[in-house]
């Protein structure tokens, strides 16, 4: 048969054209079905449906014997499994057209025979795990909340979580693993052995709103206290975060319900880390051995830059602690967080390194270096299962490493063997098996991931890339041109439920990080190999697999800084259901189109610029920016980002919102490109959390603060990110008064402190005119909201006053402390319009236009109904960012319009006259004190 094949692979080549073999695939997605839907239905109500599934299974089996006669063995004709029988009316054996009805027909009851007992194995092994969950006092002691003793045997790597702003605070970073109840104390002393899944979060004491957010391996808690006390801190955290799975520990935790009863976990247990964690039972040989090449791979990466410091330990064995949240979010941005996790891939590259090309796997010869070590065919077999078994070890033999090993080991193997049509049952039969270990796969999302990219790269990337040769594509770029787009195709629905996205840049950016895939990965597990026995070897390999992570690092970084790397999407399932729909009609059209390449060039010209999104292109298809801004209020979600322009590509910056990408996307979308002055108006996360995107890839002078840094932590992250980036940092002085090209401003408040008086403090001018005697307010400043920075903004003849988060007591003693101030053109409403507001205040400054800067579906209900009302009252029109989008300010004061960005008319819109009449500014204060224009740092031929 080998010979006759035509192939030169002989049969077993991969390439060669067949029918797909899908007998395996109805019984592997009945028994998911089944334990997905049983894992969140009661007990009885699953064995009731077992018991039905198996009757049903075995009629159907019966039917198929005693009618069709399937699974006869004597007396029954070769290659059919049928046999003959006589017609009733005795004219002899059935036709041959009957007998092959007869054929299908038993085949058809056989499978459906299957696809039940499947469906019912599925469903008994999710009631059994389900039963773990609600076994043991831990879900009642829940429902209470009890503080309990547990002893827990550790199950993952304990990972540090992503600070996340809620309102002005930055939540702390927390440790969270999974682990297994195995003796429970309760309250009452009852002490209960169990074997209960439970989820562990770990909470510095006092912690609060003051961690830095930053690489996860740097991140600490700061608080004010003496630097011992950090050093505390800091070794009690890295005691938990040693953790190994397997390892034995006995807490006193607060219990507290899962979010969701369909959760894999009993309960969650909150323990605070006052103390290091308390070992009852050290881990396995395995875990040990695991837990220091680990170790050994992070030491060996320890001097490397940055991004491959953190990224190869990643790539090699999906430790991810090292992962900063901007590297986490360009991974995400362009589709390329398969790299972080554990994938088949990884071990494929390590065993095709041993066996050489998988189509010459089984073949006398076969390359790679089991023939030069002089390996046989079985020898070769077993160095690959112990490999593979080592992959296990190392990766942690949680399900989602299992499920990874066996994609890669079914894979290789399948293409090894040279017969595609094995491909797809292999991958099904995996599936099938994962599913009855472990059936809280059936409700992951990675493990869907993982099966649609397997499952488009044995089915449709081969058909792609045999389409692409005949288009001459070279037949290399053509499989990975393929690849890349038929995991994307069928993977994008499933990220749009989670994300609510699309991206545009995942294709080639997957293309550009393949180059370097395989090298960082070899090296990386050379390594990893290396460090037991000789770290210097171990740091030279790391050095050389660094280039590549650096690479794939750089790949992702720049993908994710194109303006249109991404889009929104509707999520959920009806989003994605609606882009499969979409990818469905676009494949068939994007066949027709491969016919005519200049079709195709002016569709790769349109993608082009909807991802690069030049300036004046997207002015003119989108109208936004619209033309002579002169202020834009950034929809950044909960929070504050202004930006007001000062020339060609300049702006002054006013708050930065809680998050880096929204405003990194409005300076990008505005054209903003160096940032003489970017102003912190206080520390509230919501105003200063978003820094790292404003700095990216901008020119930026200085960073201006209010005097009061408060919270200590939040003005911490200022104060590293700014010096990471090498801005300077001044603090604002009431009465100081800047110019920058038609932009003209003056502090407002706060009051200078007693201690700080106004011709020393950095940043303010020199002149004793433009300091605001601070006795007239300093007793208002209570929090960090009283204590923003405030401006009064000219440019071109329109004046925008600017509050900040001022609470009613700082507005009143702002106006205090300047009776002159009259009505102005715009006003920034402070505090995202919370009711927190001085209404003589409002009256006094009269505005002609109110911008609101909150976030859609804010648990604030800002902004307050009340606040609204008032505004509207007098005649104000109000402009707010949660149902407008971002806020365009044009015109002057005799032409005053807006324009908004969201689902609105993009048409400016007209802004009434005053509602009295009052000039904008006191002329005497109009005029600038002559002294310092903003300095910045700025490439040559872009003056300050």
């Amino acid at each position: 048969m080998h010979a006759r094949a035509a192939s030169r692979h002989g049969s077993s080549d991969p390439h060669q054209e067949g029918p797909v073999d899908l007998r395996l695939v109805a019984p592997a997605l009945a028994a998911w079905a089944a334990a997905a839907i049983s894992l969140g239905v009661p007990g009885g109500g699953v064995a009731v449906a077992v018991g039905v599934a198996v009757l049903l299974a075995v009629g159907v089996w019966w039917v198929a014997v005693v009618r069709y006669g399937a699974g006869r063995g004597p007396g029954a004709e070769e290659g059919d499994g049928i046999t003959p029988r006589a017609d009733t009316d005795g004219r002899g054996p059935t036709a041959p057209r009957a007998r092959s009805c007869g054929v299908r027909s038993a085949g058809t009851l056989v499978a459906l025979a299957a696809v039940l007992l499947c469906a019912g194995a599925g469903a008994a092994s999710a009631a059994l795990h389900a039963s773990d969950v609600r076994r043991g006092p831990l879900p009642a002691l829940a429902e209470k909340f009890a503080q309990v003793t547990v002893e827990l045997e550790v199950t993952d790597d304990p990972r540090l979580t992503r600070p996340k702003v809620r309102g002005s605070q930055r939540t702390p970073p927390v440790l969270m693993f999974t682990a297994e109840a195995v003796r429970v104390t309760a309250p009452d002393g009852t002490v209960t052995a169990v074997r209960t899944p439970a989820l562990v979060v770990v909470q510095q004491r006092g912690g609060g709103s003051d961690a830095t957010p930053g690489p996860a391996a740097d991140r600490v808690v700061h608080e004010p206290g003496p630097a011992h006390r950090d050093a505390a801190r800091e070794g009690l955290w890295s005691a938990w975060r040693g953790l190994l799975p397997s390892t034995r520990i006995r807490v006193v935790a607060r219990v507290a319900p899962p979010l969701s009863p369909a959760d894999q976990v009993a309960a969650v247990l909150r323990v605070t880390a006052d103390a290091p964690p308390v070992k009852v039972g050290a881990p396995t040989a395995l875990g040990r051995l695991a837990g220091s090449l680990r170790a050994g791979l992070r030491e060996a990466t320890d001097g490397l830059r940055p991004d491959a410091r953190a990224l190869l330990p990643g790539l090699v064995v999906g430790d991810t602690s090292r992962v900063s949240p901007d590297l986490d979010d360009a991974f995400r941005a362009t589709d390329l967080t398969h790299l972080l996790a554990v994938s088949g891939s990884n071990l494929t590259i390590v065993l095709a390194l041993l066996i050489g090309p998988p189509h010459l796997a089984s073949r006398v010869e076969r390359r790679g270096l089991a023939p030069r070590l002089g390996l046989s065919l079985r020898g070769t077999a077993v160095v690959g299962g112990a490999l593979a078994l080592a992959f296990v070890v190392v990766c942690r033999p949680d399900p989602s490493v299992l499920r990874a090993a066996a994609c890669g080991l079914i894979t290789l193997l399948a293409i090894g063997t040279g017969r595609r049509r094995s491909l797809l049952p292999a991958l099904a039969a995996a599936v099938l098996l994962l599913v009855l270990y472990d059936p809280w796969l059936a409700r992951s999302y990675g493990f869907l991931l993982s099966v649609l990219a397997t499952g488009a790269l044995l089915l449709l990337a081969p058909r792609w890339s045999t389409a692409l040769q005949r288009r001459r594509v070279p037949p290399r770029i053509a499989e990975v041109i393929a690849a890349a787009a038929a995991a994307q195709a069928v993977c994008a629905p499933v990220v749009a439920v989670l994300a609510a996205r699309v991206g545009l840049v995942a294709v080639p950016c997957n293309l550009l990080a393949e180059l370097a895939v395989g090298p960082a990965t070899v090296l990386g597990f050379a390594a990893l190999a290396a460090a037991p026995v000789a770290l210097p070897v171990a740091r030279a390999l790391a050095w050389c697999a660094g280039w590549p992570a650096g690479w794939i690092a750089g790949v992702a970084r720049t993908g994710a800084a194109l303006p249109g790397a991404e889009f929104e999407w509707p999520g959920g399932w009806t989003g994605g259901l609606m882009l499969a729909v979409v990818l469905v009609v676009l494949v068939p059209v994007g066949r027709r189109l491969l016919r005519r390449p200049w079709l195709c060039a002016l569709c790769a010209l349109a993608v082009l610029l909807a991802v690069c999104r030049p300036a004046p292109f997207t002015r003119v298809i989108t109208g936004w920016p619209p033309p002579g801004w002169r202020a834009v209020v950034c929809d950044v979600g909960q929070g504050d980002g202004l930006v007001l322009a000062a020339g060609d590509g300049t702006a002054l910056v006013v708050d930065t919102g809680p998050e880096p990408r929204a405003i990194d996307r409005c300076l990008t979308d505005l054209g903003v490109r160096r940032i003489p002055l970017l102003v912190l108006t206080h520390f509230h996360a919501d105003h200063v959390d978003g820094l790292p995107g404003a700095l990216r890839g901008r020119s930026v002078g200085a960073i201006e603060t209010t005097t009061l840094e408060d919270p200590p932590g939040q003005a911490q992250f200022v104060r590293t990110t700014a010096a990471a980036a090498g801005v300077p940092i001044v603090r604002a002085a009431a009465g100081e008064r800047r110019h920058l090209g038609p932009l003209s401003w003056e502090v407002l408040w706060p009051p200078v402190p007693p201690d700080l008086p106004g011709p020393s403090k950095p940043g303010a001018p020199d002149s004793q005119e433009a300091v605001l005697d601070g006795r007239n307010g300093s007793e208002a400043l209570d929090g960090p909201n009283d204590a923003s920075v405030t401006l009064l903004v000219h440019t071109r003849g329109l004046t925008i006053l600017l509050l900040g988060d001022l609470e009613p007591p700082a507005q009143r003693a702002l106006w205090a402390a300047h009776p002159e101030l009259g009505a102005v053109d715009v006003l920034k409403v402070a505090h995202h319009g919370s009711a927190h507001q001085d209404p003589l205040l409002i009256r006094r400054l009269a505005p002609r236009l109110a911008l609101i800067s909150c976030g859609a579906g804010n648990p604030y209900g800002h902004p307050a109904i009340g606040t609204l009302a008032a505004f509207r009252a007098q005649g104000v029109r109000v402009l707010r960012t949660d149902t407008d989008g971002a806020l365009a300010i044009l015109g002057t004061t005799a032409r005053l319009s807006a324009m908004v960005s969201g689902h609105r008319s993009l048409r400016p819109q007209a802004i009434g006259g005053r509602s009295r009449a009052s000039p904008a500014v006191d002329p005497g204060r109009a005029r600038l004190m002559p002294g310092d224009p903003v300095r910045a740092r700025s490439p040559p031929g872009h003056p300050a």
